[in-house]
């Protein structure tokens, strides 16, 4: 069994997109109604929320409506206020200074991924990030040397705010560097925990702690995993090894000397996850040079490096030992 990566350049939402959409939302769809219709916030709410949160992206977030087909329930998803709960594993870890990177790992399983690196300019701004909920980011970096990521905070609760994705996609198009992304983090609610590593050009780093209710904190740690300050799920940090991998990121981050060194740490155990048929597998590890606007995407045995500036459309077939194939969502 193997997932299909794709990099693709779409300076607006059109075809690409709309293939994209049309492919993934039957699965996308019976998530978002996965706790009934009633479950999730009508139309006419989630228009008010962004606009009132995010204002910059209800223009595109209407574009992206038009090309799903006018669909109600597309565009209340789209949204992503107060989306059905998701969580993910993920390992990062950040170095600063006068060479900056972020390497990370997004640990999930394989037919939950959308396994798309678009290059877009759908807001104004070139972005460069690996995609969710259809224009959301888990990962990415903008034409500034802007550069985020996120990792599951480590808590089952969920509250009013936004899917984590799209706040990124939102700090990538319209912040430039550490200081200005915190200022968004800190203000647009989100509907669940997640740390996200912040990291630019001038080598400025924050790991940035999210909870639905709770007041927005910003450390200046290079590393996470899949808790905060403490364990607060045991069952959860037990069986991802949450302790372990941060521990061991921590060591990986010490030791390197650059970042290659860093990248060869995050495709080994405890960092590189092989429980996919558990939802907890390592689906790509991925290298962000913000001085250099550049990605690269790496598996064992296999890499694509791409940049803001010089990037190609291509795909590649990565295989992964799990049976249960259910598509993403």
């Amino acid at each position: 069994m193997g997932l299909h990566f794709r990099w693709t350049s779409e300076d607006e939402p059109g075809v690409t997109w709309r293939r994209r959409f049309e492919r993934a939302w039957p699965s996308y769809r019976a998530w978002f109604l996965r706790e009934g219709n009633d479950a999730r916030p009508d139309l006419d709410t989630c228009r008010a929320r962004l606009a009132d949160s995010m204002p910059e992206m209800v223009p595109l977030w209407e574009r992206l409506c038009d090309e799903a087909g006018a669909d109600d329930e597309a565009a209340r998803m789209l949204s992503l206020y107060r989306p059905t709960p998701f969580m993910s594993g993920c390992t990062q870890a950040v170095v600063g200074g006068s060479a900056p990177a972020l390497v990370r790992n997004y640990d999930y399983h394989p037919h939950r991924c959308e396994a798309t690196f678009a290059r877009t300019t759908w807001a104004g701004t070139t972005v460069v990030a690996s995609l969710d909920c259809l224009w959301g980011v888990l990962d990415g970096i903008n034409e500034h040397g802007l550069t985020v990521a996120l990792s599951f905070g480590g808590t089952p609760e969920v509250g009013d705010g936004f899917g984590i994705p799209l706040i990124l996609r939102y700090v990538l198009e319209t912040c430039t560097d550490v200081a200005e992304a915190c200022a968004v983090l800190r203000r647009v609610p989100s509907h669940m925990t997640y740390s996200v590593s912040v990291v630019d050009a001038a080598g400025d780093y924050a790991l940035v702690y999210l909870r639905p209710g709770a007041e927005t904190e910003v450390v200046h740690q290079a590393v996470s995993a899949n808790h905060q300050h403490r364990i607060e799920w045991s069952a959860y940090a037990s069986s991802t090894r949450s302790v372990e991998r941060e521990e061991r990121a921590r060591a990986a981050l010490a030791e390197a000397s650059d970042v290659d060194e860093l990248v060869a740490a995050f495709l080994e155990p405890p960092l590189f996850a092989t429980e996919y048929a558990r939802w907890f597998g390592t689906l790509y590890t991925v290298a962000y040079r913000p001085g250099e606007r550049s990605v690269e995407v790496v598996w064992p045995g296999a890499a694509v490096p791409q940049t803001v500036d010089d990037f190609r459309e291509r795909e590649l077939e990565v295989p992964y030992p799990v049976d249960d194939a259910r598509g993403v969502g």
